[in-house]
């Protein structure tokens, strides 16, 4: 019978054909275990007879991997086909004809589950090996690896190691394993990469591919994190852009308490003046570069007149008399500064930047 049901299987599953040759005896295998397992499984009262390992247990493990469940399901329906054929022949009787029937009925029942417990063991398994590489990607993302060992733990779970990424950090509340798994479960029904990870007291996410509405898909925290701030870093290219979006993700957590009305999620390029603040070498330089230089190198005097300006509390006129210009003078250079740096002068959060991009700018000469 085993013999007739392999047969079966290469005439009519195309698959099956080309399958390697030892792919193909690991089944033969199974088929032969398989229906000579009937005759103990028959004899036996006993209902933790284990069909698991007596059916399936002469394969390979990796049988699991080379066959998918929806193809063993194909098999295994062949090889009942051929038994229900051949098995209830051997009664001697009507009754006892029907008596094979029913019992192999539920012999194939029990191949079935046998068959479904195997996937699931294999998928357990899987899943299990997946979830510590993704954690070590992570841990990896965050201590600053390089790339190259990254990508070869990233590709072991099919992350493109060359797309945008980028690090969200917030607090991962009192269940780690809940945390990585309401991760899990958003990114999959957005259909976005994910990768997450939990580091003490903080949930790590890396995102992958370019995600404009970001901000938005994680207002309110969007159910992931516990209280607390949540700040995105900036999005980079691969794998090393991802560390670099960690490091400043990193530096934008440690700085957040000092806003108090920071919105979740917040850019931790939105922290550079507290940041700066903090000691952070990385915001103290951006906010030179991006602020202080350009105003500096301008032909028109932009830091006197922004330095005016906070001095007197964002007050126009006063500021004007201060430098004996006229107002409408004063704004023409308040909108020159804005344009030239990117930041508004009367908005209360871009005028704290500005300020601190003077002083850092003028403590390094």
């Amino acid at each position: 019978m085993a013999t007739r049901a392999v047969a079966l299987m290469d005439e009519q599953l195309p698959w099956f054909r080309s399958l390697p040759a030892d792919q193909r005896s690991w089944v033969t295998l199974v088929a032969q275990a398989g229906i000579a397992g009937y005759v103990p499984w028959a004899r036996t009262s006993d209902t933790d007879l284990r069909l698991t390992d007596t059916v399936f247990g002469t394969a390979p493990r990796d049988l699991s991997r080379a066959v998918s469940l929806r193809r063993t399901v194909e098999l295994v329906r062949i090889a009942i086909d051929v038994a229900e054929v051949h098995v209830p022949a051997l009664g001697a009787t009507e009754n006892e004809k029907a008596a094979l029937s029913d019992s192999l009925l539920r012999y194939s029942r029990e191949i079935a589950f046998a068959a479904a417990a195997v996937y699931a063991t294999a998928a357990e398994t899987r899943g299990a090996w997946d979830a510590r590489v993704e954690a070590a990607v992570v841990d990896g993302i965050i201590r600053g690896e390089d790339e190259e060992t990254l990508s070869s733990r990233a590709a072991a779970l099919g992350w493109d190691a060359t797309a945008a990424a980028t690090v969200v950090l917030g607090s991962a509340g009192s269940n780690r394993t809940e945390a990585v798994a309401r991760v899990s479960e958003w990114a999959k029904s957005l259909k976005i990469p994910a990768m997450a990870g939990v580091q003490g007291s903080r949930l790590i996410i890396v995102l992958g591919g370019p995600l404009p509405d970001l901000a938005e898909l994680l207002t309110g925290g969007a159910g992931l994190f516990a209280g607390g701030p949540i700040v995105l870093g900036p999005t980079g290219a691969g794998l090393s852009g991802a560390v670099s979006s960690a490091v400043e993700a990193l530096a934008g957590l440690r700085a957040s308490p000092a806003w108090l009305d920071a919105p979740r999620p917040v850019a931790s390029t939105d922290l550079l003046a507290e940041r700066a603040i903090a000691g952070d070498p990385t915001a103290a330089a951006r906010l030179r570069t991006a602020i202080y230089e350009p105003l500096a190198a301008s032909t028109s005097p932009l830091t006197q007149t922004l330095q005016a300006y906070l001095d007197h509390g964002g007050a126009l006129e006063p500021a004007a008399r201060a430098l004996f210009v006229h107002p409408n003078t004063m704004r023409y250079r308040l909108h020159r500064i804005a344009e030239t740096t990117g930041r508004d002068p009367w908005n209360s959060r871009d005028a704290l930047a500005l300020q601190v991009a003077l002083i850092l700018g003028r403590l390094q000469g």
